[in-house]
This record gives structure tokens, sequence and C-alpha cells, in this order.
């Protein structure tokens, strides 16, 4: 047995830490991951904004594959430590749990809480340069992350802070190059930063945001001085709103600033965003609670004193008040505590009551107005409309419940279930049509693999009230199989598979199964997408036999490289999963030792939100502009090949 002493004991010095396990500190080392470096230097550049010592920050996208971020703030301190005997900005960039948010001084709010952004960036970059206007100099400083007796040494000073110059400006200007021996994509989206500097721009009043592209020339300028009654009217800019403009509250208690802008529309699901300190929470958390109570409350006093509620009536709950709203809660506060799984979600229990108190106090005075009198009409009307179709769904569900505890693991006849109970590693195929799901049956594991194929295209939820959807056949196997059930009733931990795989044909059919799908996951078990559950399957487009072999391409790109260097082959073309023959579905699409699949995330709900308004909602004329603005209709793909028949 080897010995385990204190000799065997590693410290990780400096921020070799970051390097090594990149995961813990940024999540992933993929396209996600890299974009989190960016916003590390960003939310410093935007906390400088947000309390008061500026109003511009400068992102650009570099050539050589750098990013910078300028702003004009008070620029990082650069005087030396008392206890470290090094420059402020050496030790923001070389130390973790370093910076100046963890007392109340500097900063009233603030998104970075935990002192680790700048340093993690620093670490998984090859260099990073750091310029400080301060006081009417200028200084500057390098790191590098250093190669050396086959180890590399994450951001190491290599030049100390030193004085340069005189200035007139102020602020901190950082650049980066991402380290291509973490990140396997080194490039940054130029859509991904401008959708979160928009987001940005939405949630602090007034600030102006450019991002520069190099690359491309591109060149955006936002600035958006409503603040969030600008973003949820950019947010409901593909629905129809059942008034004009948005109701808008704010105030600050108890060193809590509380901002609310809200909209209804003529759909029938709600979407709440929320932010604290300009991090997004998904997961909701208290300041969520505090608001729809408020909500809750106020239009239930509304109508009763404008004698709005019959005794025929279906009695309201807070459900009812909350169909088709679109609003933006945003609050500002000092020791932010998140819980959750992926720290999203506020878990400060005096938000709660500050929240309320602010909402409801706004709320009130709002519909107090007269002329305000005819929007509160409105949305009890809506309440009214979605009290009764709550009642509706209700026996839906209670008609699917019995159907499925009726016919338990038949699901009417269409689901080949696994032997296996347990879900930490079950798979369930949704499969389109009933050839490829046959397919599928023969090809599968069925210890942990099981298949449900469709008879036709499921419901599109997007265009549908619950009880319509609760309707669809198609859509109820698809509840009573995953086990969860929809809504405000969903219950992940009752999910009997860990992994839910979108199977459907490479062609336009096949792909609107999948986006119709997609949106009702999204719309009614979100927790399935936000948990990583979901994914899509990818069956070859191709295959190519040489000398007895097959090769399945994915791509016209991929088939145009294989067949390149070949000089006799057939290609066989797969129109759609029913013509494959079950091995050859076991072999590209199934067997998870060969198959590709594609994890369906959900990392800005605000843009997936417009996204499917956009492609799946009513708003015809919408999707009409986008595509006439966007689409290239010019595009060939064009590629050589050679078959058997032709040499």
């Amino acid at each position: 047995m080897a010995s385990y002493d204190a000799k065997d004991l590693v410290v990780l010095e400096g921020l070799d830490a970051v390097r090594m396990r990149p995961g813990m500190y940024i999540g992933t080392t993929g396209i996600k991951g890299l974009h989190h470096l960016l916003w590390e230097i960003i939310d410093n550049a935007v906390d400088e904004v947000a309390n008061g010592y500026g109003n511009k920050v400068e992102v650009t996208l570099h050539k050589d594959g750098t990013a910078s971020v300028l702003d004009n703030g008070r620029g990082i301190p650069v005087g030396i430590h008392p206890k470290l005997k090094v420059s402020g900005v050496e030790l923001v960039f070389t130390q973790l749990h370093a910076g100046g948010k963890f007392g109340d001084d500097n900063y009233k709010y603030s998104g970075g809480l935990h002192g680790v952004g700048a340093s993690v960036t620093n670490a998984l970059s090859r260099y990073l340069d750091v310029t400080v206007h301060k006081d009417g100099k200028k200084y500057s400083a390098r790191f590098e992350s250093i190669e050396k007796g086959g180890k590399v040494h994450s951001g190491v000073t290599v030049q100390h802070l030193t004085e340069v110059g005189k200035t007139t400006q102020k602020g901190t200007y950082v650049r980066f190059l991402p380290d291509d021996r973490v990140f396997k994509d080194t490039k940054f989206d130029y859509n991904t930063v401008l959708e979160r500097l928009k987001e940005t721009a939405f949630l602090n009043k007034g600030i102006h945001i450019e991002l520069i592209d190099e690359r491309t020339s591109k060149h955006e300028t936002l600035c958006y001085e409503g603040g969030i009654r600008d973003y949820v009217t950019h947010l409901t800019s593909e629905k129809k709103p059942l008034f004009v403009p948005p109701i808008y509250i704010e105030n600050e208690i108890d060193d809590t600033y509380v901002s609310l802008a809200l909209q209804y529309v003529d759909t029938y699901t709600e979407n709440i965003f929320s932010y604290v300190n300009n991090i997004p929470t998904p997961e909701g958390g208290t300041h969520e609670v505090g608001f729809k109570t408020a909500l809750t409350k106020v239009l239930n006093d509304f109508a009763k004193k404008h004698n709005l509620i019959k005794e025929k009536d279906v009695p309201f709950i807070g459900d009812d008040f909350r169909e088709g709203l679109v609003a933006v809660l945003s609050i500002k506060m000092k020791n932010v505590q998140f819980e959750g799984q992926t720290k999203t979600k506020l878990g400060n229990v005096e938000a709660r009551s500050r929240v309320e108190t602010v909402c409801a106090q706004g709320l009130t005075e709002f519909f107090e107005s007269k002329k305000n009198e005819n929007v509160g009409s409105l949305i009890i009307e809506k309440a009214k409309g979605a009290a009764r179709v709550r009642q509706a769904a209700k026996k839906a569900k209670e008609l699917t419940r019995a159907k499925n505890s009726i016919e338990g693991s038949m699901l009417i006849g269409q689901l080949a279930n696994c032997t296996s109970r347990n879900s930490d590693i079950n798979e369930l195929f949704i499969v389109e049509g009933k050839s490829a799901g046959g397919s599928a049956k023969q090809g599968r594991d069925r210890y942990f693999q099981a298949v449900l194929p469709l008879r036709g295209k499921p419901l599109n939820s997007e265009k549908k009230r619950i009880d319509q959807v609760l309707a669809n056949e198609e859509i109820r196997t698809i509840i009573g199989a995953l086990g969860t059930g929809i809504g405000e009733d969903f219950k992940l931990e009752n999910l009997k598979y860990n992994k839910v795989i979108i199977l459907s044909d490479a062609d336009p059919d096949g792909m609107h199964i999948r986006c119709i799908l997609l949106t009702f996951f999204f719309r009614y078990m979100r927790p399935l997408i936000t948990n990583g559950n979901v994914y899509i399957g990818m069956p070859p487009l191709y295959g190519v036999k040489s000398k007895g072999k097959i090769i399945y391409c994915y791509t016209d790109e991929e088939l145009a490289d294989i067949t390149k260097d070949l000089s006799k082959y057939t290609i066989q073309r797969y129109k759609g999963l029913g013509e494959m023959d079950y091995d050859q579905l076991r072999d590209t699409t199934l067997d998870p030792a060969k198959r590709t699949i594609i994890r369906v995330g959900l990392e800005d709900a605000v843009q997936a939100d417009k996204e499917i308004s956009l492609w799946m909602g009513d708003e015809i004329g919408a999707r009409k502009d986008y595509i006439n603005k966007y689409a290239n209709f010019n595009r060939v793909d064009n590629f050589e090949t050679k078959t058997e028949d032709e040499e």
C-alpha cells in the first residue's frame, strides 16, 4: 500500500488552483466559460458606473483574439497594500478573494461579491494588461501564464505596476487573451456579447455602453434612459400589449433599491425576469415572492373596490393575475445571499418584505389614479379568463392523471419503456414518426433506454391556452411518460429519465417538431432545461460506403472533407430516421459510446423568451421582418463527389 504522508500534500500557489479546476470558477471551459472571463471584467466596470463613479463602458473585440474593457470610473487603487506590500492592481488580479466589495465603504451595491472575478480572468488568460488612469497619472501592469518545467504558472506578474505618464482621463482599461491551453474555442461571439451588454444597459438607466468588433467593423452604442421600462417594451416587441406604456415603480427602503416594470400581453404564460445587483436570478427567490404577493393583494383589492367580482365568477388565485404578465424586477442591496444549485436564487429574508412594501405602495397608487382605472379593469378581465381556463385545465389534468394511472406503463400503447427503474441512468427518446420509432425500439438498449414515437406533430403551446395544450394527446403522453407534472405542479424529483432526447428528421418538418417540443418544455417544464435534462439527438445526414466500411457524416462540410481523399465510394443521403436500419440508428444515434447528442441549455432566459415568441407566436409580420433582415438567400453549399459509377 502506498504511503500517505504530509509530503504528499500538494499546495497550489497563486492562481494555479483556478487553472487546475476552472469549472469551479467559471462553470465550463466551453464557449459559455470563455465569455464568463469577459463578463467578470465588464461587471467590475459596471459596478463603478452603478455606484455613481462613471457613466461609460467600452468593450472591444480585437482582431488578435483579445478583448478589452474600458471604463471612466475611479480606477483600481494603485497604492501599496499595507499588509501584503503589493500594489492594489496586482492584488486584484493575482489574489483570489481580494477586492473592494467586501466592505460597505467602496460599493453600496455590487454584482461581483466573491472577489474572484478579475483574478480568474487573469488566471485563464495567456496574458492580461491593465492600464489605470488615476489622479492625473497613468499606470500599467502586465500578467502572463508562463509555462516552465512542463507546468503552467497562471497569471504571474511580469511587469509590476509602473507609472508610465500623465493623463487627464480616469478609469481602468483591461485587455486579455483567453488561453487556448484551457479553451478549445477562444473566439468571442459578437451577438452573445451584444445581448449581455443590452441587458446591462437596460438595468442601468442612462449608462452609455459601446461595443466595437474590430474583426467585422461592427459597432453598437447602447443607452436606455427609460431603464427597465424600455426593457419591458423590448421584451414585448413581438407580442400584443394589453395597454401602453408599461407600469413602472421605483423606491428605496432600508438600503434596498427596488424598481419594477410590468406589462400584460395576449399570451397565456407569465414571464418574470428578476435581478439582484445586475445579476440574473432565474430561479427567483424572496424578492420575487414579495412582488407576487403585492401584485395579488393589490389586484384583488382593486377588483373588490370596483365591484368587478361577481358571485358566479371563479375565485382568483395569484396565478390568474400573472397570465400574460411580462415583468422585470431589479433590486439592489447589500450582503446578498444566493441559494439554489446554480446560486441564482435570492435567499435574503428581508428582501421579501421590502420588495412587497415598495411594490404594494406603487401599484396601489397607480391603480387608484382615475386615469389608470381602465388598465386595472383590463387586467381583471384577463384574470377572469385565466381563472376559467385554470378550472378547465384542472379537469384536464385530472383526466390525464386518471388516464395514466389506468393505462400505466402502456401509455396509450405508444411508449416502449425500459426495464431499469434507476432514473439517474434512464433515457427517453422522443422520436418523430412510427417508422423511426420502430427502428429505435429495435436498436435501443432495453435496460435503460425508452422510446416514445410521436404519431403526429404535437400542439404549438405558444399559441394555445393551457387547457388546449392538455387536450392534445401527444402532449398528454409526454407528460405522463416523464412523470413530473407541468407548470406549478412540476416536480423535478419525479422525473423518470435523466436524459430526455428529442430525435427528429434533419429536414424542415423535423426541425419544426423539435421547436414545438422545446417550446413546450420552456413554457411548462422549464426546470428540465435549466437542470440540463433535455438533449437533441444528432443523426447523420450521410453514409459514405467505401471498401466495405461505412463512414457517417453529420454535415455537408464533413462529407466534403471525408470524400476528398477517397477514390471509390457511394453516398447514401438519409432523408429521414425511418430510412435507417435499426443497427445504423443504434450505431450513430442511440449508443452512448458512439452517438452525438447536444444538451439544451438556458444561458439567457430573456433572449430565449423573445426568440420563442418570434418564431412560435402569432406575429407573422415580425417573423417576416427578421427573415428579410438576416436570412442569406444566396448561400450555396457546393462540393464535388465521386461515386463508384462515375469512377
